[in-house]
């Protein structure tokens, strides 16, 4: 059995609550996109997105960032990842990024959707926004926005079930390596 963290209606809370602590630390949303690592952080951005819309009458731009090709484990210079061009539809120069992804670890993935942002523009700010924060750094990337702080060991990892993902509900767990599919 794995243990549950987060359930639907733990993330349903976790996204208005965070969405709020954006709204404050914003200045009123002024200039904030919202920018999600695919797949599941570009989740979480719609998510806080449709909230600011329907709760605030807000429509902040959204957008997903495919960071296949700025990972830095690519192996080989002949293995080309599976990665879709980044077109937002807006400009994110000048602008407050608010970078989303589902969970944070080694900070790896953060680090390239940020080497990826870059080449699209040059914000006025990044801000990172998870939500789920197991530990685990191997490079100096910290969250402003966690929705909760899981510590986790080496061979478990973080289960994230989204409707939108095609989960029959919302679930975040902790899985053991060796029960991973």
């Amino acid at each position: 059995m794995q243990p549950v963290i987060m359930d639907n209606m733990g993330v349903h809370r976790t996204v208005i609550r965070l969405s709020h602590e954006i709204s404050e630390r914003t200045e009123g949303l002024h200039d904030v996109v919202l920018v999600g690592v695919k797949r599941g952080g570009e989740v979480v951005a719609k998510r806080i997105q449709a909230y600011f819309a329907k709760a605030e009458g807000r429509d902040l731009p959204c957008a997903g960032i495919d960071i296949g090709m700025t990972r830095d484990d690519l192996v080989s210079e002949f293995f080309v990842p599976d990665a879709t061009p980044n077109v937002f539809g807006f400009d994110i120069t000048g602008k407050t990024v608010i970078l989303c992804d589902d969970v944070l670890h080694t900070g790896r993935s953060a680090v390239a959707a940020i080497e990826a942002l870059f080449r699209l523009g040059r914000p006025r700010k990044i801000q990172l926004l998870v939500l789920v924060d197991r530990g685990g750094r191997e490079v100096p990337v910290r969250a402003d926005y966690v929705g909760k702080n899981v510590p986790t060991s080496r061979n478990e990892y973080i289960d994230v079930q989204l409707k939108e993902l095609g989960a029959a509900e919302d679930k975040l767990s902790i899985r053991k390596k060796e029960e991973a599919c």
